[in-house]
């Protein structure tokens, strides 16, 4: 007899919206600190509060439930206090990259059309193109480097400080970008309760108790930060805030908050690895390393250097922050699926491959209310997502015989560096904007950080020429630092396929040969 697929039980997402549970914290525990930073303490009651105001007074300017407000703000508890007052208007937030800028920063203002914008002042050059493009915006702007305008210290000073009426569960909450399979990114539409149900599989996997302190590196605009800061809303923890990861002083960080529990994403561990060995690798306190995209290689030498247990999970912006667990720590799997999805290994034929076979990861929503809500006016990509019911991942995986599931690399014309998903689009779009380039791809080379570097092949224009550093130069100007790419390499022509699109699977995943921006 075949054994059921294993799962990780989980309760149902309730109707319980985060601007309830907040309410309902500030009074049972106002004084229950939500956050440090820089020496400060917020607590609950304060944030709950200050959230009520910026709420009230952004409903007080004309906007209405449902319409979409960007904000464009740093790590620092004002932007906790944004994400919380938008939960509690029914407004639904449009986190924007603060390292975005020229096209990149213009995309999410034209894709997602954005009702209103609360962003730091420091980028308002930046933010230039975007104002002049949205005459009607009257942003309003944060921190002491703000232009003449509408002040965010002002705002949340003078409006009403009871709570507005809650939004239902199923509402809209957030547009969140992704890269999807393909393309340009699209708009994930996030409701309540999903950005609840992320939360919640994170409580599951850290097993953290009420009272705890969690390391908060995260930036805000990442949905990994905001699961985060709704984990600590509903498990009852604090966050000890950082402006940026530091991995020279995370360990020090992690001590001096008290942590027992860190975050990491990606390339962290690995970063961490590279540091040079100290005492503070032991002397911390942490026990638990929770996240994605630890090597398995990696994985044994992690948790003996620094003494932590690891716990994997996966997830995908089209879901939510984990989709399976790994609550017992077999090394390299990302575990099990949570209750919430039947998961499934699929070959490109949609049918299930045998244990150990590689295929692509999808899943099915148990309950279509924690399932893929679709991209925001984009029905075609919403479409493309679903295969008879299943979301496709574009990722690749395997499965063993008891289940569990192995990420084995990324099948969609996408990338993951530095935690952020890049769509080979967003820098091609722009770098064939340079008048010596004819053609352009863009692909994933592996890093030794593990995750990927960013490699171009360019064909240059005929006549033209193009030095690798002079194109690098250029790139400043127009792409964020997390989208430059480390290698470039020339070529005659791509291969092509009958339609003339080029076959990136020919193109050399080497770099030898390549000229790369850190080896100048």
């Amino acid at each position: 007899m075949t054994q059921a697929p294993r799962t990780i039980t989980m309760p149902d997402v309730d109707d319980v919206t985060i601007a309830e549970r907040l309410d309902h914290l500030a009074e049972a525990a106002p004084d229950h600190v939500l956050c440090r930073y820089h020496g400060r303490t917020w607590t609950v009651a304060a944030i709950c509060e200050a959230a009520n105001r910026v709420a009230n007074a952004l409903l007080a300017t004309g906007l209405a439930p449902g319409e979409r407000v960007a904000l464009m703000l740093p790590s620092h508890p004002d932007h906790i206090v944004c994400i919380l007052a938008l939960a509690k208007a029914g407004l639904v937030r449009v986190p924007v990259n603060i390292s975005l800028i020229g096209p990149a920063l213009s995309y999410p203002f034209e894709a997602f059309a954005p009702n209103a914008l609360v962003a730091d002042g420091a980028h308002a050059a930046a933010l230039a193109p975007v104002l002049a493009a949205n005459p009607g915006f009257d942003p309003v702007w944060w921190g002491d480097a703000g232009p003449a305008g509408r002040q965010y210290a002002t705002l949340a000073s003078r409006a009403d400080a009871a709570s507005p009426p809650y939004p239902a569960p199923d509402d809209i909450g957030a547009i969140t970008p992704s890269s999807g399979t393909t393309g340009a990114p699209k708009g994930v539409l996030k409701s309540d309760r999903v950005l609840r149900a992320g939360p919640m599989s994170v409580l599951r996997l850290t097993e953290a108790q009420s009272g705890e302190t969690f390391l908060f590196w995260e930036a805000l605009h990442h949905g990994a930060g905001v699961a985060v800061l709704y984990a600590a809303i509903m498990g009852r923890l604090t966050l000890a805030m950082q402006d940026r990861f530091s991995a020279s002083r995370f360990w020090t960080q992690a001590k001096a908050a008290g942590a027992s529990r860190i975050h990491y994403l990606g390339t962290v561990l690995s970063m961490l690895l590279r540091q040079p060995a100290t005492a503070a690798d032991r002397t911390h306190g942490v026990r638990m390393a929770w996240g994605g995209g630890c090597p398995a290689d990696l994985w044994a030498e992690v948790e003996q250097r620094f003494g932590v247990a690891i716990r994997e999970g996966y997830g995908l912006s089209e879901l939510t922050t984990f989709a399976t667990l790994n609550l017992d720590g077999r090394p390299g799997s990302v575990g099990l699926p949570l209750s919430w999805y039947e998961a499934e290994v699929m070959d490109e034929q949609g049918h299930p491959v045998p244990p150990g076979a590689q295929g692509e990861l999808c899943f099915r929503p148990r309950d279509r209310r924690v399932g893929f809500l679709g991209y925001f006016r984009n029905e075609a990509a919403t479409a493309e997502m679903w295969r008879d019911g299943w979301v496709r991942t574009g990722d690749l995986a395997t499965q063993d015989a008891d289940g569990y599931l192995y990420f084995a690399g990324r099948a969609k014309d996408s990338i993951r560096r530095r935690g952020i998903n890049i769509s080979a689009w967003e820098v091609e779009r722009v770098i064939a904007g340079h008048p010596a380039v004819a053609e352009v791809a863009m692909v994933g080379v592996p890093s030794e950080l593990g995750e990927d570097e960013i490699k171009l092949f360019i064909r240059t224009a005929e006549g033209a020429a193009l030095r690798p550093r002079e194109l690098l130069a250029w790139c400043h100007e127009r792409l964020p630092v997390f989208q430059l790419p480390r290698y470039i390499e020339f070529v005659h022509d791509f291969p092509r396929t009958p339609t003339q699109r080029i076959q990136k699977r020919e193109l050399p995943k080497g770099v030898a040969g390549s000229w790369d921006a850190q080896a100048q």
